[in-house]
């Protein structure tokens, strides 16, 4: 049975003007009641009710999905149009909203009435609400409790200032020159400094979404932002939450009840963090190594969500405040953070997110902005005010603690952005008509510039690489005699492991040759919000859930067999595989390493069959082969080097071999390979391939005088204790350099070579055209080929990029 409470001519009769009760008090709108069929029809009766109740658009669910084509196709137009000006998404999805709403096409009454009509824009809304009060939760899973408290003096007090100094000196002006300049009613006057105070604001979750699309998460000026802007919102947050709550109970009910809310919302953040997180941490330990948290306890956590917002509900307070707590409480990384980051990241991100930017933004009506009214005038003064003293006092901290300007007014712009969390709470001001039309209009498009201008400005002022482009020698082939070789060696996994110890051991430390070696164990960072960094020797206690136990024991181990000989640094980043290259030149830009050794992204099975391709794992070697301050050393484990930790210091021969055409990157390896010679268990052997015509020269005369004094050593065999063999072969081009190396590779247990890449010569015309991984260069491509079927492990080194 259809009900009809309201008829047409009623609905007419109804509509009436009232005073809008916002900001200002001069602006009225058109208050209407709207008719709507119980039960409501959802579902299109097709072809079959097509006479009788016209096309399938009249029902919701149609409507509904024609709602979200509309949004995701409009959205998409506008990123790949905004894209290519480094435009983040967000700004995107807001546009979107003021194209489909009353600003502009959601203005005229054909669209309104087909696409959003009154009865069916609930339903979309509270879709997008969905959507975020997921984020929401989500977010607070992401947040690291432990980044807040280890944060450093200059972050905290970045993170204060950020939101105090904007506070107080807009408090002030506010009170003592706009009020007694602008003739403002007493409800406007009470309602200005909450909306003050959500424009000095900074979201931690708007900070950590702009530096993943600017790709600075992992940047020395992402870590200072994420931990400032955790630092500002826990500071920011309470204050506008108490003053809301103040507010909002104490203007409708009375001062028991208001206390009541209190207590209530109080005792469940508390129940949350000293309750509910212990019993979390029992989940986890509960929870085997590298096994997922079993499935009951991820439902009874989605469970406990939906019943809080039940409670904040009934409680009369906003459900996004208690729901981010209780994500607080949830401990961040794996195993039981990451499970619900997997669980929920891809459909919020992807299709609630983007409904809910969307919905909020069409709430915006801009035709209704009045600059003859105070208080739009006011909160337009306020908002560029508040700008500018906001990025002056997130500056202050940075330049005591001597951070160069660029970098400090980069810091500042980035904590000055606003962002989905600035809409949700502008949008609320609306609602409840703290804010009018016209001031929620222009918060808006506060919102709106800030998105758009501050990335492209960040983009153009701060290089992250910038500071990898180093003027001094930091190589193997300039160290000084006897000088200590300093190495960052890189584990993704505990396959890698046995390789690396293995390469490092036939480096040959010894006392009078020492090895200074930094390990740095990656691990994909999922379940937190914020990368994290650990020294192990500055923190006995790893917060990486024991993922890096095997690393520090295999590597403690080596130190003991090297006592005296080496010296072991081991550090774990978590982070973004996409950002990991920051991660690794940084550590070898301040630990000065000459050698950063990367394993390679394929392994191979015991049989030589492929194993495994990790296309994040080559793309990090790229990105640092491209920004590396030193020189860099791509592992490729084919068998021989992995088979044991102990394969070359066993006692057993173990047999290197040198490729040396010539160049820099040539003579860089064949450095290297010198330290082995020092180890009479070694054999070494230098193969020179020359070609047969010598009108070609590999980096031209100074190059091959060079390539000539660095060969004298090995010609005369005075290199080092152990058996030298010195090879010289003559080739005429590229596919005769192929057979040589096929008939010679199964005598090696490691061949090393240059990476010599785009180098062209004539041993090596005609091999570019088939490399599959360029990153290893033509000859280091041969050898890790899938045709030579081996298990001679290979190493090609590339020099240190010199900067001019």
């Amino acid at each position: 049975m259809q009900l009809n409470p309201i008829t047409k001519k009623k609905k007419k009769k109804d509509r009436k003007r009232s005073t809008m009760a916002g900001m200002t008090g001069n602006i009225t709108s058109l208050q209407s009641q709207v008719c709507i069929e119980l039960p409501p029809n959802v579902h299109s009766q097709g072809i079959i009710g097509l006479e009788k109740d016209g096309p399938g658009m009249n029902f919701s669910f149609p409507i509904l999905e024609m709602q979200m084509i509309l949004i995701f196709s409009i959205t998409q137009a506008f990123h790949l149009i905004l894209k290519n000006f480094e435009i983040p998404k967000f700004t995107s999805e807001i546009l979107t909203g003021i194209v489909l709403g009353p600003s502009l096409i959601g203005a005229y009454n054909v669209f309104e009435k087909n696409i959003f009509p009154h009865d069916n824009q609930a339903m979309i809304v509270v879709l997008g609400e969905i959507g975020y009060e997921l984020f929401l939760f989500l977010v607070g899973v992401r947040m690291d409790l432990e980044l807040i408290r280890r944060t450093g003096r200059k972050v905290m007090i970045t993170g204060i200032l950020c939101v105090l100094v904007p506070f107080v000196t807009s408090m002030v002006v506010q009170n003592h020159l706009m009020i007694p300049v602008f003739k403002l009613t007493k409800d406007q006057i009470s309602k200005l400094p909450y909306l003050t105070t959500s424009y000095c604001m900074t979201s931690s979750p708007v900070i950590v979404l702009l530096l993943e699309d600017l790709n600075l998460l992992n940047s020395e000026i992402g870590r200072l932002a994420v931990s400032a802007s955790s630092i500002s919102e826990l500071f920011g947050t309470i204050c506008i939450w108490f003053s809301s709550v103040l507010y909002r109970m104490g203007k409708v009910k009375p001062v028991a009840e208001t206390l009541l809310v209190f207590g209530a919302v109080i005792g469940s953040m508390l129940a949350f963090l000293f309750i509910f997180r212990p019993i979390l941490f029992w989940v986890i330990r509960q929870t085997p190594h590298n096994k997922p948290v079993k499935k009951c306890y991820v439902n009874a956590i989605i469970v406990l969500m939906l019943f809080v917002i039940i409670l904040s509900h009934y409680y009369g307070h906003s459900f996004h405040f208690l729901v981010f707590v209780l994500g607080l409480s949830v401990p961040a990384g794996q195993p039981l953070g990451s499970t619900l980051e997997e669980l929920l990241h891809v459909f919020i991100s992807q299709v609630l997110l983007p409904i809910y930017v969307t919905a909020y933004a069409m709430k915006a009506n801009f035709r209704l902005v009045d600059f003859n009214d105070p208080a739009t005038v006011i909160t337009a003064i306020l908002i560029v005010f508040i700008f500018l003293v906001k990025i002056v006092g997130s500056m202050v901290a940075p330049l005591y603690c001597k951070m160069p300007l660029n970098d400090a007014f980069v810091l500042a712009l980035i904590l000055s952005s606003r962002g989905i969390v600035q809409l949700s709470v502008y949008t609320r001001f609306k609602d409840d008509q703290t804010a009018s039309e016209s001031v929620h209009a222009l918060s808006l498009a506060s919102i709106v510039v800030t998105a758009t201008l501050v990335p492209v400005i960040v983009n153009r002022l701060y290089d992250p690489a910038k500071k990898y482009r180093v003027y001094e020698r930091r190589d193997i082939m300039h160290l000084k005699p006897n000088a200590e070789l300093k190495i960052l060696a890189c584990i993704h996994k505990s396959g890698n492991i046995p390789a690396v110890i293995n390469l490092l051991d036939a480096a040959c430390p010894s006392k009078e040759n020492p090895i200074d070696i930094y390990v740095l164990h990656l691990i994909e960072l999922i379940g937190r919000s914020s990368p994290v960094f650990i020294s192990h020797q500055m923190q006995k206690k790893s917060i990486s859930n024991g993922y890096s136990d095997n690393v520090i024991l295999y590597f403690n181990n080596f130190v003991r067999e090297n006592l005296g000989a080496v010296t072991l640094n081991i550090f774990t980043a978590i982070s973004p595989p996409k950002y990991m290259q920051e991660d690794v030149c940084t550590l070898a830009m301040d630990k000065h390493t000459s050698l950063i050794v990367l394993p390679f992204h394929r392994t191979w099975a015991i049989d030589g069959s492929i194993e495994s391709d990790d296309n994040a794992t080559r793309t990090l070697n790229r990105n640092v082969l491209e920004r590396a301050p030193c020189s860099i050393g791509i592992l490729v484990d084919r068998g021989h080097l992995g088979r044991s930790t102990s394969a070359v210091a066993s006692g057993q021969s173990f047999s290197v071999a040198v490729i040396f055409f010539g160049g820099e990157d040539d003579r860089e390896a064949l450095t290297f390979a010198k330290r082995m010679a020092s180890d009479s268990a070694i054999s070494l052997t230098v193969i020179r391939l020359v070609a047969v015509t010598n009108d070609f020269t590999t980096g031209g005369e100074w190059d091959k005088i060079l390539d000539t004094e660095l060969l004298k050593e090995f010609t005369h065999s005075q290199v080092g204790e152990g058996f030298v063999i010195f090879l010289e072969e003559l080739v005429k081009d590229g596919p005769q350099t192929a057979l040589l190396l096929r008939s010679i590779v199964d005598e090696y247990d490691l061949i090393i070579v240059g990476r010599r890449f785009q180098a062209e010569c004539p041993q090596t015309a005609g091999l570019s055209e088939w490399s599959d991984f360029p990153e290893l260069g033509t000859i280091g491509d041969l050898l890790a080929s899938t045709d030579l079927n081996c298990k001679t492990s290979i190493l090609v080194i590339k020099h240190q990029l010199q900067n001019t």
